[in-house]
């Protein structure tokens, strides 16, 4: 099979030196000089060089004859997953949730007493208003809104609840104060929220929330339908299943990359966490 043609920018040895440090990986953290050789393709002499030299800079250590990495091979993706933000995680999971459902799914953070769409991956319009990310809603009718809610401590869901000014917006809305505390604290036993046609006539949402490896609720993601060809019944049943395995999956990113950040648009970054620093809590 003929080589890959190269740009002519292309720095050979670069590429060598990391197909060296990507040889090592769970079933063989130690390696002979003469394994690495034949795993990368190169000679015994230009391995031997390869991991002497990161050797010298602390990626590799050697008893003489097994070399193995260090840790601080560990900087070289610390500035990736330091960087990366919470959207950015979250988008290819969306994505692949969309080709199964063929529904469209968003990411919600909250801010203040609103649900902020930090991402969004549309299938067709459902709504009159047009959704992007930064769109903003009341949080307490939108099943993103919901789960986040759900799951702070019982004192800020009491103080959010003594100042809320819960609008009706459809005939459906909750609109009381104790109504919206039971179903938060269904909503945080069940460990979803589906809400119907609380916030538009002929809009049904599902959604779940999305935890950082401390466990704490940094967002949720939802899946938006038609009331029209998807009863609350089939929800539960065909697409809750496909939103709990997309939002653990992003669960399980996050707790390889650390604190999740979200974009907010203009600015560059959004707090994602559960706003428990608001000075004026409202759902």
């Amino acid at each position: 099979m003929a080589a890959a043609v190269r740009a002519p920018y292309f720095v050979q040895s670069f590429e060598r030196g990391l197909a060296v440090i990507r040889a090592f990986d769970a079933d063989h953290p130690a390696l002979t000089l003469s394994e690495v050789a034949r795993a990368c393709e190169l000679t015994r002499a230009a391995a031997r060089r390869f991991l002497l030299t990161l050797a010298d800079l602390g990626y590799v250590q050697t008893d003489g004859r097994l070399f193995r990495l260090t840790p601080r091979v560990l900087e070289l993706g610390y500035s990736y997953l330091s960087s990366v933000t919470l959207p950015e995680i979250a988008v290819p999971h969306l994505e692949q949730l969309v080709a199964q459902v063929r529904e469209s799914s968003s990411l919600c953070v909250l801010d203040g007493d609103a649900v902020v769409y930090a991402a969004r991956v549309p299938t067709s319009r459902i709504m009159t208003a047009s959704i992007t990310v930064g769109t903003r809603f009341p949080a307490h009718v939108t099943s993103v809104g919901r789960v986040i809610l759900a799951h702070l401590p019982d004192d800020e869901i009491e103080a959010r609840l003594a100042c809320a000014e819960l609008k009706r917006l459809t005939a459906r809305t909750l609109v009381s104060a104790d109504a919206l505390r039971a179903e938060l604290h269904r909503v945080r036993r069940q460990g979803y929220a589906l809400v119907d046609q609380e916030l538009e006539e002929g809009l049904r949402s599902v959604a779940a929330p999305v935890r950082d490896r401390d466990g704490e609720v940094v967002a949720g993601v939802n899946i938006a339908v038609h009331a029209s060809r998807n009863s609350c019944e089939s929800v539960r049943r065909d697409l809750l299943p496909h939103l709990l395995a997309t939002v653990a999956r992003i669960d399980a990113d996050l707790r390889i990359t650390g604190p999740a950040r979200a974009a907010r648009p203009g600015t560059g970054t959004h707090r994602s966490s559960s706003s428990r620093s608001s000075p004026a809590p409202r759902p």
